[in-house]
């Protein structure tokens, strides 16, 4: 197992070892082994799965506290461009972002802590995202900022992406009290 750290703390990418043959192939998908370098104990009570044509953007989601969320996210078939804004008000990277492609080839995942507004956009149709969450959905707990905030600087690398109406009216990060 490989990984890959990024200038902001608490976001990691996780290159699996993928052992290949003429049949196929083989990877462990999750170890609770691959967090214990950087003293990370995520407890993952919820897998969820969303299917997304070329195109689709999805985010940038949260749930606020006591219901935050953990998320270890890859996808099993395409490929994603994977994002995740920095909320925690006390954090020196705040309203930075990191994007991560996520490709179904190279089997990577991304770990995203609770404090994250998160996000993907689809790159490929039938892009398959899965993503193990450490708290179980609770919608009073829901958040979002909007996707195309220009505070943010997010590049999706997409001009017109299908966003759902709910997606479209997310506050800006200026008009965002940030319950981290």
């Amino acid at each position: 197992m490989d990984h890959k750290l990024f200038h902001i703390e608490g976001l990691i990418e996780f290159l699996p070892r993928v052992f290949r043959d003429d049949r196929g192939y083989f990877l462990e998908t999750y170890s609770e082994k691959w967090f214990k370098p950087f003293g990370i104990q995520p407890n993952f009570v919820q897998d969820n799965q969303s299917v997304s044509q070329k195109g689709v953007l999805r985010g940038l989601h949260f749930q606020k506290p006591p219901h935050a969320q953990g998320k270890l996210v890859r996808v099993s078939n395409g490929k994603a461009l994977d994002v995740a804004v920095d909320l925690r008000r006390n954090s020196p990277t705040f309203g930075q972002h990191v994007a991560c492609i996520l490709d179904a080839e190279k089997h990577n995942q991304f770990y995203i802590p609770e404090g994250f507004a998160h996000g993907f956009v689809a790159l490929e149709d039938n892009t398959t995202f899965l993503y193990k969450c450490t708290d179980f959905y609770e919608p009073s707990a829901e958040g979002g900022i909007l996707w195309n905030d220009p505070a943010l600087g997010i590049d999706w690398g997409i001009a017109e992406p299908l966003v759902s109406p709910k997606d479209e009216v997310l506050p800006l990060l200026k008009h965002f009290d940030s319950p981290f």
